[in-house]
């Protein structure tokens, strides 16, 4: 079954950065859509950026320009790499592998931004 795994979160101060990682266990033969949401204390889920298996990038427009979604097929790996962070950019991140007939959700990784 497939497993995904964030990491890279934690507590950063206004303006730094942060590298997300979503570690996916699985098929390594195919490629599939990737994408970040994520919830903040309060408000819904919300859709942070989006990577196809063609290499198309999303992004909301709260994160554009300072946010970038990628990947590493030989990894198995996704990645959020996050600049000029803002306080408003705190949330519990998601890494969402969509499939055919379903999604798979990791568990989710803190980040908080914050002096």
């Amino acid at each position: 079954q497939v497993q995904l795994v964030e990491s890279g979160g934690g507590l950063v101060q206004p303006g730094g950065s942060l590298r997300l990682s979503c570690a996916r266990s699985g098929s390594i033969f195919r490629s599939y859509d990737m994408g970040w949401y994520r919830q903040a204390p309060g408000k819904e889920r919300e859709l942070v950026a989006t990577l196809t298996n063609g290499g198309s990038t999303n992004y909301a427009d709260s994160v554009k320009g300072r946010f970038t979604i990628s990947r590493d097929n030989a990894k198995n790996t996704v990645y959020l790499q996050m600049n000029s962070l803002k306080p408003e950019d705190t949330a519990v991140y998601y890494c969402r592998q969509y499939n055919t007939y379903r999604s798979f959700w990791g568990q989710g990784t803190q980040v908080t931004v914050s002096s």
